[in-house]
């Protein structure tokens, strides 16, 4: 019968495929494509929810993280999603409102390894409202225009 307890100490068990998923990097991995403007998931022609993958799946996680405000849905972590809403009615000047836009979107977005870099913010205000754009790469140096809004 073979011993539970292995005498060649020598051999690591953890070694082997720590350094296999090193060597492979980040995986960009799936996700659900999810319509914004409609508020519901894009359907295939056979009625079940379309996949995205790649970069897609990414683009899909930027969109939807910065449109999520942080705390309030149990199901995600501490980590996901941005906290603008503390930004509202603190009377705040634009200056210190959009720096602080920049620095809680790029929080944000680089809590996902896929992530590589957040920049270029351009502000536009309406009123109290106030809109952005910002150019957001991943570490395959491909680009995404985000847009977002705090009212």
């Amino acid at each position: 019968m073979a011993n539970l307890f292995p005498e060649n100490t020598e051999q690591s068990w953890g070694a082997e495929p720590l350094s296999e998923v090193q060597d492979e990097g980040v995986r960009f991995g799936r996700s659900w494509r999810f319509d914004f403007d409609a508020g519901e998931f894009v359907m295939t022609p056979t009625r079940k929810i379309a996949v995205a993958e790649g970069t897609e799946a990414w683009i899909l996680w930027c969109q939807k993280a910065i449109r999520t405000p942080r705390y309030r849905h149990l199901i995600y972590s501490r980590d996901y999603g941005q906290e603008f809403e503390e930004l509202i009615g603190r009377g705040y000047s634009r200056a210190v409102q959009e720096s602080e836009i920049q620095r809680i979107a790029r929080e944000t977005l680089m809590v996902d390894p896929r992530t590589a870099s957040v920049e270029d913010f351009v502000f536009e205000w309406q009123g109290e409202r106030c809109s952005f754009t910002c150019r957001v790469m991943n570490i395959h140096d491909e680009e995404l225009t985000l847009e977002g809004s705090v009212s």
